[in-house]
């Protein structure tokens, strides 16, 4: 890695050398004009693009990590008495510590009670304290769950890639300012497009990681819990309709009994006469049977 920044110094001491050592000559007059070094160029942006561990050496004393930069995010679940009441409590402290509120959605389940999920950022500094105020508006809290992503090494890296790039852009543009062909011109145009792509792709980066880590993500997940009374409905009052309507179920059980007993006596009616038959028959028997011995006594 050294190798390659001491080759890239060289070659800006090269193309210094040459571009100063023109002056006189190719550039005033329009002689023998230098054509466009591309492979210098490319030599200078492999290097800013691998310099970062050269740059990771320099962390302690860089102001813009004198302390790490950790991204957080907590999730809870909570249990509370009365879903609108604590919702907008937690809206006011949102405010309050200075953060805003990023997405909030409500919802009944039936008629019995409302949850939903509020979603918030909150300054570093504040992160514990609106959790902890939070969870005290709570009845219960049922999870709670914080996660952080240390970045400070990534956006080190990017602050060094940004300050190699930018080296790269004003090198081009004095290549640019100093090209006569058009054909310099049109490849040093195209090589500067790039370089500040790549600036622009770099810098996005950083400030996407600033504000993930000045403001920190919590995801509130809110539900209540109430004690359900069954209302009496009008209906269950009405002692007139219930009476007639067991008078009605009372007598239609009746004739149904009845019923059922006409059709068994009339449908089994010659089983039941052999039956009367049989058994008044053998009771004339027994009758019989049990006079005898007493008329022999006598």
């Amino acid at each position: 890695m050294l190798k390659r920044i001491c080759l890239a110094f060289f070659v800006f001491g090269l193309l210094a050398g040459c571009s100063s050592g023109s002056d006189s000559s190719s550039y005033e007059k329009g002689e023998n004009s230098e054509s466009y070094d591309q492979a210098a160029v490319d030599v200078t942006m492999e290097t800013a693009n691998n310099s970062k561990s050269v740059s990771g050496q320099q962390q302690d004393n860089s102001d813009a990590i004198q302390s790490r930069m950790i991204i957080y995010n907590a999730e809870l679940q909570l249990e509370v008495e009365n879903f609108l009441d604590i919702k907008q409590s937690l809206e006011n402290l949102v405010a309050q510590l200075g953060g805003y509120v990023v997405q909030s959605n409500v919802y009944a389940d039936g008629e019995d009670y409302l949850e939903g999920t509020l979603r918030v950022r909150i300054p570093q500094p504040k992160f514990q304290e609106f959790i902890n105020k939070a969870e005290q508006l709570s009845v219960k809290v049922h999870r709670h769950t914080v996660t952080g992503e240390d970045v400070t090494e990534e956006f080190v890296d990017l602050e060094s890639r940004l300050n190699s790039m930018q080296v790269v852009e004003e090198r081009l543009l004095s290549f640019l300012r100093d090209a006569e062909k058009t054909e310099d011109l049109l490849k040093i145009s195209n090589d500067l497009a790039r370089v500040q792509q790549d600036i622009e792709q770099i810098k996005g980066r950083m400030k996407y990681l600033q504000n993930q880590t000045s403001f920190s993500t919590v995801t509130i997940s809110m539900f209540e819990h109430k004690v359900v009374v069954p209302n009496i409905e009008k209906n269950e009052f009405n002692t007139w309709e219930k009476t007639k309507k067991q008078f009605y179920n009372s007598i239609n059980g009746l004739l149904s009994f009845f019923s059922a007993v006409v059709v068994f006596l009339l449908g089994n009616s010659p089983v039941i006469v052999l039956l009367v038959i049989i058994l008044a028959t053998l009771y004339y028997i027994l009758r019989r049977t049990k006079k005898k011995p007493k008329q022999d006594n006598n």
